[in-house]
């Protein structure tokens, strides 16, 4: 059973790194006609709410790791099941990121260079934003996003619309921090593309772990806090 959860993570952290990246790589600025900024965040925000009702049955659908430590920050996860749930999503990450970069380098005028969605700061920002714009930035995005994720799967919130709720904070955090970073409020799907970039990208992916786990457990905490209690329709479930 511990295996199906953990293969679940894996399988949906695989479909939110391909298509939500995939989105930007392939088809943000395809010729003519590309899907843009707007395009993006709706991909990365309809990987979530397809991923969550297709798995959080079955795992919770976290498909990031801030989200896991998150959640158990705010009393929702059982801390022992944070490390296999962790290395699963970023199993899945990585195999996405090699699968896009399959059907990527097969284009015409592919280039890693060009950042392949990864994420940066300073001169690897898409607006040059700084390391501490860059810091604050996913901090406090991942921060709401785990406040939501909690409200919106709290046992007292309407039921069965927790997956729309969460897929749509993601979207409009994409909105917000594609300009900053290229948005990662997710490990995992940092680390995917940042192994196939490299260089630069490797050098500054600690900040796209250590800022959204910060922010994972902020937002964990202060919902605990809030709320009357830190239970939940289905244990743990949620996403990114």
């Amino acid at each position: 059973m511990e295996m199906r959860k953990y293969a679940a993570e894996g399988i949906g952290t695989f479909w939110l790194t391909f298509a939500g990246c995939g989105s930007a790589v392939l088809a943000a600025a395809f010729p003519d006609i590309g899907i843009g900024l707007l395009g993006v965040s709706l991909a990365f925000g309809l990987t979530v709410l397809t991923m969550a009702y297709a798995i959080g049955h079955i795992s919770g659908c976290h498909l990031n790791p801030a989200v896991t430590i998150g959640l158990a920050a705010g009393g929702r996860f059982p801390v022992s099941q944070i490390a296999p749930y962790v290395i699963a999503q970023v199993a899945g990450a990585i195999v996405a990121a090699a699968v896009l970069y399959l059907i990527a380098s097969g284009g015409p005028g592919f280039d890693l260079a060009k950042g392949f969605a990864a994420n940066g700061y300073g001169d690897h920002s898409p607006g040059k934003y700084t390391l501490f714009a860059g810091l604050v930035t996913e901090v406090v995005l991942t921060m709401m996003f785990l406040f939501i994720i909690m409200g919106a799967t709290h046992g007292k919130a309407p039921v069965g619309f927790a997956p729309i709720a969460i897929g749509l904070a993601l979207t409009l955090i994409h909105l917000v921090g594609i300009p900053v970073t290229n948005t990662s409020v997710n490990p995992a799907r940092s680390t995917g593309p940042a192994l196939f970039v490299g260089g630069w990208a490797l050098a500054q992916l600690w900040l796209f772990w250590v800022a959204p786990i910060i922010g994972g457990v902020l937002g964990g905490v202060l919902y605990r806090w809030v709320s009357e209690e830190p239970s939940a329709q289905i244990t743990g479930t949620v996403t990114r």
